[in-house]
């Protein structure tokens, strides 16, 4: 992918930027992830973990409604369309070949997270994603009003020395 492949649209008046409809922010990664860093630190790692799951499954889940709206997706669809936009927006390269309605996986390469800690301590570092896939499948049965809970976690990690990020999403 050589350049953007999503429309941005920059309102004269204000400077914001929008994609689909939905305002976006544009700042360095290092930016992002020594925020990250910060109120991991003091927070503690499973704390926000935890709290990165419940932000990240709540924002997959009504970035999906949203899309569907404009796109005309449905079911499974959207799901790909939200990787395939997490993918085109910088975040990583992701996978979800696997996933039908009751989970499955999820791979990530070239991670923003592993990507801005080279040189960093070991383990694993791309928590944020966790509740996103949760999120994005929930939206998905909900939409076709399938009673069933998803839940997810990442179970290896690039960072680790894998070939990529895993993230194993199952029906709860």
């Amino acid at each position: 992918m050589a350049a953007p492949q999503i429309a941005i649209d920059v309102d004269p008046d204000t400077g914001v930027w929008r994609t689909d409809g939905l305002e976006m922010l544009y700042m360095p990664r290092h930016f992002f992830l020594n925020l990250l860093a910060e109120v991991e630190g003091a927070q503690g790692r499973d704390d926000f973990a935890r709290r990165l799951y419940d932000s990240g499954h709540r924002s997959a889940y009504q970035w999906c409604a949203h899309q569907a709206g404009v796109t005309g997706l449905a079911g499974l669809a959207v799901f790909r369309h939200y990787l395939a936009r997490l993918s085109q927006r910088g975040w990583g390269r992701f996978d979800g070949a696997g996933i039908d309605a009751t989970g499955g996986e999820v791979r990530v390469r070239q991670s923003c997270f592993v990507l801005g800690a080279e040189g960093g301590p070991p383990g694993r570092r791309c928590h944020l994603f966790a509740g996103w896939f949760p999120g994005a499948l929930q939206w998905v049965a909900d939409a076709e009003d399938r009673a069933v809970r998803y839940s997810g976690r990442e179970v290896a990690c690039a960072a680790e020395g894998h070939d990529a990020c895993r993230f194993r999403i199952a029906a709860a």
